[in-house]
């Protein structure tokens, strides 16, 4: 993933995220929009055959590049919580499909 800032303002932040597409870009607008200092967030994909969506940020308050670095945090967050509740969910089926086995 290469990111690239395209424009920035006091309130708002363009950048491109070169190599990535809807998957990471709808979650991370999504976040964005959780969050109480962000007025709007989107992305756009020019072209469907090259993976340089823009994603754009504005804020009511405090920096864009802050609601980014949180909303980044989150979804670090939120993967650690998934890969967690994954390991455990593993093991509880492992340690059920050897007692049927059994």
């Amino acid at each position: 993933m290469k990111l690239k800032i395209v424009r920035e303002t006091e309130h708002e932040l363009e950048f491109i995220l070169e190599g990535e597409d809807h998957t990471f870009c709808n979650l991370l607008v999504n976040i964005l929009l959780e969050d109480p200092a962000v007025e709007f967030s989107a992305y756009k994909i020019p072209h469907p055959l090259i993976r340089k969506p823009i994603v754009y940020v504005k804020t009511k308050e405090g920096s864009p590049r802050e609601a980014v670095i949180r909303a980044c945090d989150k979804i670090e967050e939120l993967m650690r919580v998934l890969r967690d509740r994954f390991k455990e969910a593993v093991s509880k089926y492992e340690s059920s499909s050897v007692q049927r086995t059994s």
